[in-house]
């Protein structure tokens, strides 16, 4: 099962991927990690999905990723009268937090937090942007607005207040019963979206722990300002260009998109790219050119992994999606211009004896040309180092630990093996070569990189480099 390229893919499970024949289907094609949205379905919906994913699992004997997507709040107004209502620019609109039924004077918007929050000049967007209006007076539990583009308002539709900061926890009751679900499940990642803050993720930590691995979803402006900690608090963090895109404006997008990919790498975190990066094949069999160079572009900027969502969820085409992905990944990192890119974004490093022996590892693998280097890591964090420096080989990571290497199908690069503690050096060797052979990596003759701890199985004491080379056959 090794794959022909270093980035990984994220495909979110729906209708049209939940059975065991297709979930086969879509992991043989390239998917690395599954996600389970759980903005819909059920969770005994969920629960088959992961029963079906972990018997995948132990029929391929390899590991994969399953990471828990919470649905987190929804700002969305009440109901109005009929249904919709059609709203023209400069027209003056009033907001309610109480009332049914609403028209153009009462329009329900039943959440007290955006009336203790919002301040008169501050923009209220509406169904993803299509309608946004401006405040223009606060009177208790009302509040005025000038629309300022028209459009038609309807029933339950979302708001976004991108220059606003809520009293809001990212986690609802909802969320909070859907996280004891899902690591009582025992699901790899969980990503946690409206993070606006640092103490967003302190709350969230306190109920996961070590049990699974805490993803930021930065989608609200808020987070942008305070990024360097919120990364420096996530395990893992999700580029969701939808939401983030409704706040910001269009344009600023991409730069955000590098800034971020660049801040995670220099922090070893691995990070995902997501959002309609393939939306065409929901409903074709092959992508626009512009998204087939919106998914290479954000592999050119380093990111660890791209995700698909309606495209595998719902659509007419997952493992043709899939397939489309992997390709485009491969022509990118294979192009004759991806090293030189990759190594222009370069984030530099720490300059701690754990990364300068990672970053030691990856310049002397390129230098000797190994056919691998082989990883031996507790957590994770040895191969994520090494990952940070996208060397040209690739990377073994070999734990003992069943979640980690589960963790790491989200890594740059490295292709993670549940395998036995060593005790003694030779062992260390003789088992890195072994397994290189194995899995495919390495022939008779073949140079291999290894990097280990010693102490054996001490977390955080990663210190030695050996050259080793495959014996003859």
């Amino acid at each position: 099962m090794r794959r022909n390229r270093h980035a990984k893919i994220v495909a979110t499970v729906g209708p049209a991927s939940s059975s065991p024949d297709m979930l086969h289907r879509l992991f043989v094609t390239g998917v690395d990690t599954f996600r389970l949205n759980f903005s819909h379905g059920t969770q005994d919906d969920h629960a088959r999905v992961y029963a079906a994913i972990r018997t995948l699992e132990r029929e391929t004997g390899r590991p994969i990723g399953i990471l828990q997507d919470l649905q987190g709040p929804k700002i969305r107004l009440g109901t109005l009268a009929g249904g919709r209502l059609d709203v023209a620019p400069g027209e003056t609109l009033r907001f309610v937090l109480e009332g049914a039924e609403g028209d153009r004077h009462a329009i329900p918007l039943p959440h007290r937090e955006i009336f203790l929050a919002v301040a008169p000049g501050q923009d209220l967007l509406i169904d993803d942007g299509r309608v946004r209006v401006r405040v223009t007076g606060l009177t208790g539990d009302s509040l005025t607005a000038e629309v300022i583009t028209g459009g038609t308002l309807s029933n339950r539709k979302g708001v976004n207040l991108p220059g606003t900061l809520l009293d809001l926890s990212p986690l609802t009751a909802k969320d909070r019963a859907d996280l004891a679900f899902g690591l009582e499940l025992g699901v790899d990642w969980v990503a946690l979206s409206f993070v606006q803050k640092p103490a967003d993720l302190i709350e969230a930590r306190a109920l996961i722990g070590d049990r699974a691995g805490l993803m930021t979803k930065v989608e609200k402006p808020q987070a942008l300002e305070r990024i360097d900690d919120i990364i420096r608090l996530s395990d893992a963090v999700m580029v969701a260009r939808g939401d983030l895109g409704v706040e910001i404006p269009h344009e600023d997008v991409p730069g955000r998109q590098k800034e971020l990919i660049r801040a995670c790498r220099l922090a070893v975190k691995p990070v995902i790219v997501a959002t309609q990066m393939l939306d065409s094949m929901v409903s074709a069999p092959t992508p626009t050119r512009a998204e087939a160079s919106d998914v290479a572009t954000a592999i050119y900027d380093g990111a660890d992994a791209v995700m698909l969502s309606a495209e595998s969820a719902t659509g007419q085409f997952p493992v043709e999606t899939v397939a489309m992905m992997a390709r485009i990944i491969h022509r990118t990192e294979t192009h004759k211009l991806y090293r030189s890119l990759i190594t222009a974004t370069d984030p530099g490093e720490e300059e701690t004896p754990p990364h300068a022996v990672a970053s030691a590892t990856a310049t002397l693998a390129d230098a000797v040309g190994a056919a691998a280097i082989v990883a031996y890591t507790l957590s994770g964090t040895t191969a994520a180092r090494i990952a940070r420096r996208r060397p040209q080989v690739p990377i073994l990571a070999l734990t003992p630990d069943l979640a980690t290497s589960r963790r790491l199908c989200l890594l740059w690069g490295a292709h993670s093996l549940r395998a036995d503690e060593v005790d003694s050096y030779e062992a260390m060797v003789a088992n890195a070569l072994a397994h290189a052979v194995e899995e495919g990596f390495a022939l008779p003759h073949a140079r291999v990189v290894i990097t280990a701890g010693i102490p054996f199985a001490v977390a955080g004491t990663t210190n030695n480099i050996r050259v080793a080379q495959v014996p003859p056959a």
